[in-house]
């Protein structure tokens, strides 16, 4: 029997959209005629419509540990191609947008957490009435470039559209200083490590404490995510939270105010320096962070529109992405000679040189290792300890929940209900490869496309639901 994974005439339009590249289509086409093509889908609808699913070959067998009987077995013998399909995890947009997609969700989920509390996850509401603020933190200048003022116009006389491809590029490439913006980029990491340092410092100081008697009664927590600037800059936006001595489920002390945590912020992010020594014909430099600082609270008076949802979107929106967002690869570069493959904007380029010249002059900062990141080099997310649950708990919640269901179709019985150790799961697996054909890739897409979509309508009627029921409370 010919299976079709469309209409005929959705097939119609399929052809005409990769009409260029009739291998595509032909191979679309092949995969679609399979026998094996329904169990296929059941495997990429498992993965979310992974871009690059990883293929396992191997079995299992699930026994009863007293008898030897055996209550479950499978093998991927029978699977299409002989293999196994699981999703790849990568968090990049750029890779995969799928497993992206959720790793975005659990970083929402993450964040909202450490702003609203959620006390599935041992988190109290109460963390509400705790200070919390909105804080971004920016590089500073390495030359003037393009950009969109509440003038109107640029430097340059010219006003940018907003997807103008030559908004954060340098007005003067021959004096913008490359060295020191990935210089940057690359100690970035440390930056914000002293600045957590040094805002306990400033918060103990402006409680009339020392910092061992703040540990005492007062404890910092944060969730940061960076975010590449067009000019090809890293910045960090945060939520930072003050609880009592104990996290989360303790009150912060009476003196703990939005407006103290504020001014600590500021002066913490002011007092951080990184002073990287000479060496070569490369001068000395104190890096520090931009004067652009801002710092918002969340909710409350006067800020109804930074809301705790809105704050976990943003920052999850940005989880998602990495240097790519200003026209680099997502890819590391093995040799400098790969950069004029690439096709990259002269800007990017530029920055991506500067990382090799530099990387001989500052052997130990691996710059030309981290060049596709324009030199940074360190998490584009992190939370402190006591801020909110973790993204591998989250992950274990999923996966509980797909073992659950799975061992009640199979018949087996439950772990709660059954003596400690009546089962024995003897498995072998081993990598057999990814990737998709280009067929494969076209259908992928298009499964990807139609969870997210039916997900996001059921959240939106979700949302309408909890507007309704809020309303007639």
């Amino acid at each position: 029997m010919t299976h079709l994974p469309v209409s005929p005439a959705a097939v119609a339009d399929v052809a005409a959209a990769v009409g260029t590249d009739p291998l595509t289509l032909a191979d679309l086409l092949r995969v679609a005629s399979d026998p094996g093509f329904d169990r296929w889908q059941d495997q990429i609808r498992r993965t979310g419509g992974c871009s690059d699913p990883i293929h396992l070959s191997g079995q299992t067998v699930t026994r009863d540990r007293r008898t030897g009987d055996v209550l479950y077995s499978y093998s991927t013998a029978a699977e299409p191609g002989g293999r196994l399909r699981i999703a790849c995890g990568n968090r990049r947009a750029s890779r995969c947008p799928s497993c992206a997609w959720t790793y975005a969700g659990d970083t929402y989920h993450l964040i909202r957490a450490g702003i609203t509390g959620d006390e599935r996850r041992d988190i109290p509401v109460t963390v509400r009435s705790h200070p919390r603020v909105f804080a971004t933190l920016t590089a500073p200048s390495f030359g003037p470039v393009h950009n969109r003022p509440s003038s109107g116009r640029c430097r340059c006389g010219v006003a940018h559209a907003e997807t103008d491809a030559m908004l954060g590029t340098a007005l003067n490439p021959e004096r913008y200083d490359y060295a020191g913006a990935v210089l940057w980029n690359n100690f970035a990491g440390q930056l914000w490590q002293r600045f957590t340092i040094y805002l306990r410092r400033e918060i103990a100081a402006r409680s009339g404490l020392s910092q061992r008697a703040l540990a005492d009664c007062c404890r910092v927590s944060f969730g940061k995510v960076a975010e590449f600037q067009k000019r090809g800059a890293v910045h960090f936006h945060m939520v930072v939270r003050l609880d009592g001595p104990d996290g989360p489920e303790t009150a912060p002390p009476s003196w703990a105010s939005v407006a103290l945590l504020d001014d600590a912020i500021r002066a913490a992010a002011g007092r951080v320096a990184v002073n990287v020594p000479a060496s070569g014909d490369f001068a000395a430099r104190s890096l520090r962070w931009g004067t652009q600082i801002d710092v918002q609270p969340i909710g409350g008076l006067g800020h109804e529109d930074l809301t705790e949802a809105a704050v976990a979107s943003y920052v999850a929106k940005y989880a998602t992405k990495a240097a790519e967002t200003t026209g680099t690869s997502d890819r590391r570069i093995g040799e400098l000679a790969e950069v004029e493959k690439l096709h990259l904007p002269g800007h990017t380029r530029r920055l991506i040189e500067a990382c090799w010249a530099l990387d001989a002059v500052y052997p130990d900062r691996l710059l030309a290792r981290w060049s596709h990141m324009l030199g940074f080099r360190g998490h584009f997310s992190t939370k402190s300890r006591a801020y909110s649950t973790t993204l591998g708990a989250l992950r274990q919640v999923r996966a509980d929940y797909r073992a659950d269901q799975e061992r009640r179709e199979r018949g087996l019985p439950d772990p709660d209900d059954s003596p400690e150790g009546s089962t024995l799961v003897l498995a072998h697996w081993t990598y057999a490869g990814h990737g998709h054909t280009p067929g494969e890739s076209w259908l992928a897409a298009t499964i990807a496309s139609g969870i997210r979509t039916n997900r996001e309508s059921a959240r939106e009627a979700l949302a309408d639901l909890n507007d309704d029921f809020e309303g007639e409370r």
